[in-house]
């Protein structure tokens, strides 16, 4: 019969957030199968836990799964850990599960602390529906395209960023999605923890004055709903200008006002124009 593969979530940053269970299970299993086995190992040290461990990281994840695979047919016993969080949530752990799962070994969860979900649920912003979207591509070009896919959901948006990109996705954040209420979650359980909240405007503001040091995370209100009519060019013109206002850049803003509208972005632009020859020939 099979081992058990577990999937072990570990603190984010106080040790202290550690559950029993996981130290436990940490304590009894044949394998722990680390992203930094250096990293684990302080962890392991400060509950005095001796076990065996292995890395098993995005660089030999293929490879590491087949061994486990092994082990597990073997009937050993097998932990997954991240380094701080829990496994599988950008991170290793999606391929052994699927092998895992393949071969009829139990695949068993240890709860325990996820950042993203500790952001939302302070940020004051909406929780019942939320989006996760991981790490914000880190091109520009693709960011944007990025967000401009997941503009129109109705849900909370919630994504990671490493701190040297902070301002410039937020700054994407604004100009794609408009100025909405957002949160921004840094160092969460550590001691520099901090929450910020406010428009995204006011968060590009904040975080452009300061250095940022430790991973965050960005929690975005989702777009209001719009009961807009086209009755006139007029109305169109109107709904560029403000979504302009709003921080959009011209081509975003007419995009985004046709989109509304019903209407081909392409149509948009040409009621606009129509508009405005109308209006230069009086």
């Amino acid at each position: 019969m099979p081992g058990t593969l577990y999937l072990v979530a570990t603190p984010i940053g106080n040790l202290q957030d550690i559950t029993l269970r996981a130290l436990e299970t940490l304590r009894t299993v044949d394998l722990i199968a680390c992203e930094d086995t250096r990293h684990t190992r302080n962890l392991l040290n400060h509950f005095r836990i001796s076990n065996k461990t292995v890395s098993y990281h995005e660089h030999n994840e293929q490879e590491r799964a087949e061994e486990f695979v092994d082990r597990l047919i073997a009937g050993e016993n097998i932990a997954i850990v991240s380094d701080a969080g829990t496994p599988g949530i950008c991170d290793p752990g999606f391929r052994i599960v699927q092998r895992a799962s393949e071969i009829g070994a139990a695949v068993v969860p240890i709860p325990g602390p996820v950042a993203f979900v500790n952001a939302v649920i302070a940020s004051g912003i909406p929780s019942d529906s939320i989006f996760f979207g991981g790490f914000l591509p880190a091109k520009k070009g693709e960011r944007r395209k990025k967000l401009e896919e997941l503009r129109d959901i109705p849900a909370t948006l919630v994504f990671y960023e490493a701190p040297h990109r902070l301002v410039k996705s937020l700054t994407d954040c604004l100009e794609t999605l408009g100025n909405r209420p957002a949160a921004v979650a840094r160092e969460i359980t550590k001691l520099h923890e901090e929450f910020a909240r406010g428009s995204l405007s006011d968060l590009v503001d904040h975080f452009s004055d300061a250095g940022v040091r430790g991973e965050a995370v960005i929690v975005i209100d989702r777009a209001e709903k719009q009961d807009i009519v086209l009755d006139s060019p007029a109305t169109l013109i109107e709904r560029v200008r403000q979504l302009e206002h709003e921080g959009n850049d011209h081509k975003t803003a007419l995009k985004r006002a046709a989109k509304e509208f019903g209407l081909p972005k392409s149509e948009a632009y040409r009621v606009i124009e129509s508009a405005k020859k109308q209006q230069e020939g009086k």
